[in-house]
């Protein structure tokens, strides 16, 4: 779903869920406290936009992952410009330019 979609009313959530109207409820007012639903007059309840995140931020998120590849590499004995051009290869295979230092991809 994306920002503005329109959210399931929690009758048809709880139907297609087979749980408690309540236990629905629960969890949209829950969505809506943590800022990933609201609520809009005249319209109903719609994803929210997530709010902007820093570069730093997206990129933490990769951190166990990326922890992960520092390990294994080392174990094979594969140096760090051998894991960066895989990686280039890997997004531009996968249809990105080519990312340049810093983590912003060239346009």
């Amino acid at each position: 779903m994306r920002s503005g979609d329109a959210f399931p009313s929690v009758r048809t959530l709880s139907r297609e869920l087979k749980i408690n109207p309540n236990t629905a409820h629960k969890v949209v007012t829950q969505l809506i406290s943590a800022g990933l639903l609201e609520t809009r007059p005249g319209i109903g309840t719609v994803v929210a936009a997530l709010p902007q995140s820093t570069a730093a931020e997206r990129t933490e998120l990769l951190g166990t992952d990326i922890e992960q590849l520092v390990v294994e590499a080392r174990k094979l004995g594969v140096t760090v410009d051998d894991i960066i051009e895989s990686i280039s290869t890997h997004w531009k295979r996968l249809g990105g330019d080519a990312p340049e230092r810093g983590g912003r991809s060239k346009r």
